[in-house]
């Protein structure tokens, strides 16, 4: 590769370190140049090198940076895209991506206008469970699928110390902008539009001001009827994918490693990496024309987050289509932003 896109990171926390840090290094189209930390300065533990702004604008104005991630927290990303394009950046956003459709509408504009590339940080396309997912859909063996649920669910009673997560008067706030933009991104990429959609939020935490329950149905045609669901009071998780067909039914946990390896100092070069321990495969059962039934294990193939930011690299270097497509955001955003 010989273009090299010199990368800033707005914020050096987990995200910075665990989600984006590692993959930047790894990839050698990418060269992490700068980091913006207020506080403590812990970049240059783990990338040697690597300069540490103070402040936001200080990065923006850094004219060696060509993208920018934004990783800072959900409320801030609408105004912080903006500023980014502005000072001449691509960018490259966590989700959720906006708090409203209207900000992600404007945001697209602005890059368009500004010829500069916007992208959205759906990761868990690429999670190796998801990926199975993908590929038993695709291969058509359930045939036509009837029911198909997604699970992300955690036990979480007491409140967290993100404010900007737990707090109801704080833009983008609550699970279903947490993991809602995960679970609805995964059932649009691959089921695209739905015709309608009816969404149920609850509260169940003690002392919680923002949802911490997100169910939402997306009716398809043909009679297609997929549902999200995440629940933050749950102690014994679920199967997280379960898909039923004409011909039969695929069960999967959700059992991608790669931000538990990554937690643990593992690289995305390193042996082993992005690999689903044994025991986590998942189950197909298919029923044939005599009503013979078969059961199969399913192991998933290794999966990494490096494949999001190849599309980054080729996007912006071959200007090829980035999978995470414009419409498709918008689409999501509508659902979570209803009422």
């Amino acid at each position: 590769m010989n273009k090299v896109i010199t990368t800033g990171l707005m914020a050096y926390g987990m995200s910075g370190k665990i989600f984006h840090g590692p993959f930047l290094t790894a990839h050698p189209g990418f060269k992490l140049h700068a980091v913006t930390e207020r506080n403590q300065k812990n970049a240059e533990k783990d990338f040697t090198g690597i300069t540490s702004y103070d402040h936001i604008e200080d990065l923006l104005n850094d004219q060696s940076i060509e993208l920018i991630i934004i990783n800072t927290p959900n409320y801030t990303h609408y105004d912080y895209a903006k500023q980014a394009l502005n000072a001449g950046k691509h960018i490259l956003v966590e989700k959720p991506f906006t708090a409203t459709s209207d900000q992600a509408v404007e945001i697209f504009e602005l890059a368009e206008s500004l010829d500069k590339k916007v992208f959205v940080y759906q990761n868990r396309r690429w999670d190796s469970d998801f990926e199975t997912v993908k590929n038993i859909v695709k291969s058509n063996k359930l045939g036509k699928l009837s029911e198909v649920h997604f699970r992300f669910d955690r036990y979480k009673a007491s409140i967290g110390i993100k404010s900007f997560k737990e707090e109801s008067g704080v833009a983008a706030s609550g699970l279903q902008y947490d993991l809602g933009p995960h679970l609805v991104d995964q059932a649009i990429s691959l089921f695209g539009q739905p015709d309608s959609f009816h969404k149920i939020l609850g509260r169940n935490r003690e002392n919680t001001q923002v949802d911490d329950f997100l169910s939402v149905h997306l009716s398809y045609p043909d009679s297609l009827n997929v549902f999200v669901h995440s629940n933050m009071m749950i102690t014994d998780i679920q199967p997280s994918f379960v898909l039923h067909g004409r011909n039969g039914s695929f069960i999967k946990d959700r059992a991608d490693v790669q931000e538990e390896q990554l937690l643990k100092g593992i690289k995305p070069n390193e042996p082993g990496f992005g690999i689903e321990a044994k025991g986590k495969e998942g189950k197909l059962t298919l029923i044939d024309k005599n009503g013979d039934r078969t059961e199969r294990l399913i192991p998933s193939k290794p999966a990494s987050y490096i494949s999001l930011f190849e599309a980054v690299y080729q996007s912006l270097v071959n200007d090829k289509p980035f999978p995470v497509l414009q419409e498709e955001i918008l689409e999501q955003i509508e659902i979570l932003e209803a009422e």
